[in-house]
Parts: C-alpha cells; sequence; structure tokens
C-alpha cells in the first residue's frame, strides 16, 4: 500500500482523549491529528518523538490529519488501525498470501450474523470470513494484542467460531506494524478473557495469522508471517 500523498512530518506533542493529538509540524504549527487507536497505545508513545500524517481534504472532518505512525526505537511504527484492513484486502485479492491464495472474488466489510468481518473471499470450493487486527504493542521480542480491554475484539472470535462451526473457513489475522519483533501472542495479563477466547477459536478450528508490516513514510506492506505463541508464562506483561 502505497501513500497517495506525501505524509506531514512533525513531531508528537502529546495524545489525549484517545482520538486526538496534539502535533508540531516542521513549520511550527501546532496542529490537532486525529488518532484512530482506541487502545492504550502501550510501547509506542513517546512524547517528542517524529510522526507522520496524512491530510484529510473533508469539510465534515473536524480534524484536518490523521496519525499514521511514530518513530520508535529507530523505527517507524504504524498506528492507524485502518491501514491492516487495507493491506489484508489487497493481499488476497492479489493472491499474495500463500495460506489465502485461490479466491476469485474478494470483498470488504461483509456481515455474518451480528458481526462485520474486515474481508470476505469466496470460490467455488469454499467460502472465508477474515477479522483483521492492529498490532502495535512490543513486550521484548514479542508483539501482543490487545494493548486494553476489548469487548468488541472477543465477539469478533466468538463470532469466527460460529463462522467455522457452520461448515465455513474462518480467519483471524494480526497485522504488526513494526520491525523490532520476532513473535506474536495474546496478552494475557491485560485480557484475560480476549487471550483465553482466542485460544478457544484455535482449538475449534479457527486458523490464526500474524504478519509483520514494513511501516515506511513511503507507504507500508506485509513482509512475513510470524510465529504465534499461546503459552501465558511467556507473554506476561511485567511492570
Amino acid at each position: 500500500m502505497q501513500f497517495t500523498n506525501p505524509l506531514i512530518h512533525g513531531r508528537l506533542i502529546k495524545r489525549y482523549k484517545r482520538f486526538l493529538a496534539d502535533i508540531e509540524l516542521d513549520t511550527g504549527e501546532i496542529v490537532v491529528a486525529h488518532c484512530t487507536n482506541s487502545g492504550s497505545m502501550k510501547t509506542c508513545l513517546e512524547n517528542g518523538a517524529e510522526v507522520y500524517l496524512t491530510y484529510v481534504d473533508d469539510p465534515k472532518r473536524k480534524t484536518k490529519y490523521t496519525w499514521e505512525m511514530i518513530h520508535i526505537n529507530g523505527d517507524w511504527v504504524g498506528i492507524n488501525t485502518g491501514i491492516p484492513n487495507v493491506l489484508v484486502y489487497e493481499a488476497v485479492r492479489n493472491q499474495e498470501i500463500e495460506e489465502l491464495r485461490g479466491y476469485t472474488e474478494v470483498k470488504r466489510e461483509v456481515k455474518f450474523e451480528d458481526s462485520r468481518f474486515d474481508v470476505f473471499a469466496q470460490n467455488e470450493q469454499e467460502t472465508c470470513f477474515i477479522e483483521v487486527k492492529n498490532v502495535s504493542m512490543k513486550v521484548g521480542a514479542y508483539a501482543r494484542f490487545p494493548d486494553a480491554v476489548t469487548t468488541r475484539g472477543k465477539k469478533h472470535l466468538e463470532t469466527l467460531m460460529r463462522v467455522k462451526e457452520s461448515g465455513l473457513r474462518a480467519v483471524m489475522c494480526y497485522v504488526i506494524q513494526r520491525s523490532d519483533v520476532s513473535v506474536f501472542g495474546p496478552a494475557w495479563d491485560i485480557d484475560p478473557a480476549y487471550a483465553e477466547a482466542l485460544k478457544k477459536a484455535i482449538d475449534s478450528g479457527v486458523e490464526v495469522f500474524a504478519f509483520q508490516a514494513e511501516v515506511k513514510p513511503e507507504g507500508i506492506r506485509l513482509v512475513k508471517r510470524l510465529l504465534v505463541d499461546m503459552i501465558p508464562e511467556r507473554l506476561k506483561v511485567k511492570g
């Protein structure tokens, strides 16, 4: 996925009210940017760090900027939670993910029961529902999700289990928008109910993939699949 227009560089002053961030642009102007990430953004918030924004020319929007990424530990971390949905959709449509090739029809935002899944894929042999989550938290070498309790995320896992029970293919994709991790696992200490639901989903046949994305100001792309580690003792939050 390439950004259609050059991103705007600045530095983070502070994030507040979950969805807002004050940014100082290189010109010295201070603007308010929309933050799509509703979680705690644990391990990817650092006041004064470099950031990149997109400018949004929409008269209906109160904020004219969207916060895309932040520079942490010498690399860019993507924090726009809408990007992973686009990445997975494009990759499935373009036959770029080995485990998800062969679909002739690929759509976004398709409902199953009372849940709306990010990607729907179908061919003559099977139908597949795919849920996508953005991952930005780092603990050691691990990328972890969620960084705050998510009842909505748990509901998606429960619906994916029902997708599988109905005879369809059910897939959970975690997209890690940072390069300084090598393994993915659930955040047992932050949201044990979600972690337990993920374990139950795997046991019921829901397929779980973790894909690492390379994040750059020019664009973001999926680069490789990471190991999924479900062992709680290796995934504890300390401090």
